[in-house]
């Protein structure tokens, strides 16, 4: 796999943001993108999430395309991003969660960087947080919720429970599922 072309400053920050789509939509749909990145962490979009974002006219897509432009955040190339042409051409089974596939892909590479670098993989989908997804030691997931939390814990967020409720009553379908589990 080639390795991804990252401006120095990103290849040497110690942590690293990659989310998924759902936190993305989720924050979208809340007006806190800003979110990201409060805690100083460089945000990566992996190629395949940000096609997931944007290939159909939902009511995030626009807001997710302008703010990852006005950003001028990285995109990380993928192989699995390359097969997707083909995997649609071949009318493939397998089309779905080629995000969170991307996103291992990227893990895995920062795993064989073999560097001090962590990168956390932001998610929002309860079958991530169920799944034998496999994380690699430099590597952490985290949920939308976790990472609010995380947020409001740090002094950079009032209340994490606020997002939540904006981006319900903004249309937001938000998952129920708490991860880690609470106590």
């Amino acid at each position: 796999m080639p390795e991804p072309a990252l401006p120095a400053p990103i290849r040497s920050a110690p942590v690293v943001l990659l989310p998924d789509a759902g936190p993305l939509i989720t924050l979208a749909y809340a007006d806190a993108l800003e979110l990201l990145f409060k805690p100083g962490w460089p945000v990566l979009l992996v190629d395949m999430v940000l096609h997931e974002i944007t290939r159909n006219q939902m009511p995030t897509s626009d807001k997710l395309a302008h703010w990852a432009a006005a950003s001028k955040l990285p995109v990380l190339a993928t192989q699995t991003f390359q097969h997707h042409p083909h995997a649609l051409a071949a009318q493939a089974t397998r089309t779905t969660r080629l995000g969170e596939l991307a996103i291992q892909e990227t893990m895995t590479a920062l795993a064989l960087e073999q560097t001090a670098q962590t990168g956390v993989f932001l998610f929002e989908d309860h079958k991530i947080a169920r799944a034998g997804f496999f994380v690699p030691d430099n590597c952490r997931k985290a949920s939308t919720r976790a990472f609010l939390l995380f947020l409001q814990q740090q002094g950079w967020l009032e209340s994490a429970v606020e997002i939540e409720r904006r981006a319900i009553q903004a249309g937001r379908s938000f998952s129920a599922l708490r991860f880690p589990p609470a106590p």
